[in-house]
């Protein structure tokens, strides 16, 4: 914190003791600012303002604060009784003052880029609105891209990224709660829902989580997403980030919550279910059947990025019989000369794509392609000339790696998996696949995120869930919302708004 609350000052009718107080809270920081000014017809006027520079609009101050207050009309407009609450309600015009004598609210309210207003012979102080702070401006999102759909992506701003929020549901039912996170950087978070569509069980098992958070600095909404996440050491996410407005505005229509972070470009929504992985928001923007096809090709891409090595390695080692005679007796030629079995070949090419992926990741962009281009080119054809890797497996392997980034939203949870499938494949061939397939199954059926099953809508055949799973049905003949998170209704009237 930043002072004690059992420590800390009150304010003073001298105004020069309580300059002082600001002054020693905010020691050895030369970014405090503070300008003391004097009407000269009003000697009673005698006030001071404290802000953080950097952190506000010099000119909302001049015109909203200092110039109203230096004035040569103020001797009309004031009377000599409660000078503070004249000055706020007849002369400062800025929209946003308010009145306080909470040393911890003045302090916070000064580095949130608010400025305080100190009068001569006043215990307490005003807080005028004068944020004024570069921001980025509203870009399209490099990581989820659209063809076609809307083009903004949330900043850093939490109020820009709130207005975005409210452009796409102008509706007085959406809901935004404040909270701090952060027990140094004092972060403010908004909890954003639909009152009527978001579950209460979940909001209050969400505030509940919040406000068990104990941590100096939140300088990112990842902090947030895996202190309440439900499973902290599970490979998959149990909420879900997005820098897309469009796509946190239709989770907030089926009755989800969304989390925004200041500083944080990428909001957090909740519940999140396993067949999330595999939308798009480009899905609801074209044709339901072309949506619904790229949905399977996603799905398909998925189960080959963790299973097509394990599938290799059990049908070269334990079952060649089901491999076609011509393919098996090229895959033998081709191995023929490898100092490595099969299993430590996909290893070895699985750590090598790895490499290249997050090498590409890490470097410049135009770098960064170049690099894993002509990496995997050099690495792959020299790999085969010089029989350190057969040409199957590099064609495996790459296949593996494409198939893997038709679904980004996956991180780590392929990479991990594979290695899983790979060692079971290795011991046990197609049965160890099998086994773990199950073991996965059951894994995920045990799942929950905010108390919703994470399969839901992918093991029964509910109306309400199945109609935006694996397909995607035409606007015309969805009807209702999903059972994710919509609180006690699913009336016909209550139509999904996507």
């Amino acid at each position: 914190m930043f002072f004690r609350k059992k420590d800390e000052k009150k304010l003073t009718p001298d105004l020069e003791a309580n300059i002082k107080l600001f002054k020693d809270i905010f020691t050895n920081d030369d970014t405090l600012i503070v300008r003391k000014f004097q009407n000269k017809y009003l000697k009673a006027a005698a006030c001071c303002v404290i802000y953080i520079d950097g952190m506000v609009n010099t000119e909302v101050i001049h015109e909203n604060i200092i110039q109203p207050i230096l004035g040569g009309n103020l001797k009309e407009e004031i009377s000599n009784g409660n000078l503070l609450e004249e000055l706020q309600y007849k002369v400062i015009p800025s929209s946003d003052v308010k009145e306080s004598a909470d040393i911890y609210d003045l302090v916070g309210s000064a580095i949130n880029g608010d400025t305080v207003l100190l009068v001569e012979g006043y215990k307490k102080a005003l807080i005028v609105s004068s944020k004024g702070w570069q921001t980025r401006p509203i870009d399209e999102p490099l990581a989820e891209r659209v063809v076609r759909g809307p083009r903004e992506g949330f900043v850093e701003s939490l109020i820009t990224n709130l207005s975005l929020i409210r452009r796409k549901i102008k509706n007085p039912n959406l809901k935004f709660q404040f909270k701090e996170l952060g027990l140094t950087t004092k972060t403010k978070i908004c909890i954003c829902y639909v009152e009527g569509l978001a579950s209460e069980k979940v909001l209050q098992e969400l505030m509940h989580r919040l406000d068990k958070i104990k941590i100096d600095g939140i300088l990112d909404s990842g902090y947030i997403q895996e202190l309440i996440k439900d499973a902290p050491l599970s490979l998959l996410e149990t909420v879900a980030s997005t820098e897309r407005p469009d796509n946190v505005a239709g989770k907030l229509l089926e009755g989800r919550i969304a989390v925004v972070v200041d500083g944080s470009p990428f909001v957090l929504t909740l519940p999140f279910l396993f067949v999330e992985y595999f939308h798009a928001d480009e899905d609801y923007y074209n044709e339901s059947l072309f949506a619904s096809v790229s949905r399977s090709f996603r799905m398909i891409g998925m189960f080959l990025a963790i299973l097509l090595p394990a599938i290799y390695v059990s049908l070269t080692t334990f079952h060649q019989e089901m491999i076609p005679t011509p393919l098996l007796l090229s895959i033998t030629a081709a191995r023929q000369g490898t100092p490595f079995p099969t299993i430590v070949e996909a290893v070895i090419m699985g750590f090598l794509f790895e490499i290249l992926r997050e090498t590409g990741t890490r470097m410049p962009a135009p770098i960064g392609q170049t690099v894993v281009i002509v990496g995997a080119l050099i690495l792959g054809e020299a790999a085969i000339e010089s029989r350190f890797i057969s040409a199957p497996m590099v064609i495996v392997s790459g296949l593996t790696g494409i198939t893997a980034l038709l679904t980004v939203k996956f991180k780590s949870f392929p990479i991990i998996l594979r290695m899983v499938f790979l060692l079971l494949a290795f011991l046990m061939g197609l049965y160890g696949v099998i086994f773990g397939l199950i073991g996965l199954v059951i894994y995920f059926m045990g799942m929950r995120s905010y108390g919703v099953p994470y399969l839901l809508g992918t093991t029964s055949f509910d109306e309400a869930n199945i109609k935006d799973t694996v397909i995607r049905v035409p606007w015309r003949q969805v009807y209702f919302r999903p059972r994710v998170s919509v609180a006690e209704n699913h009336d016909a009237d209550h139509r999904k708004q996507r």
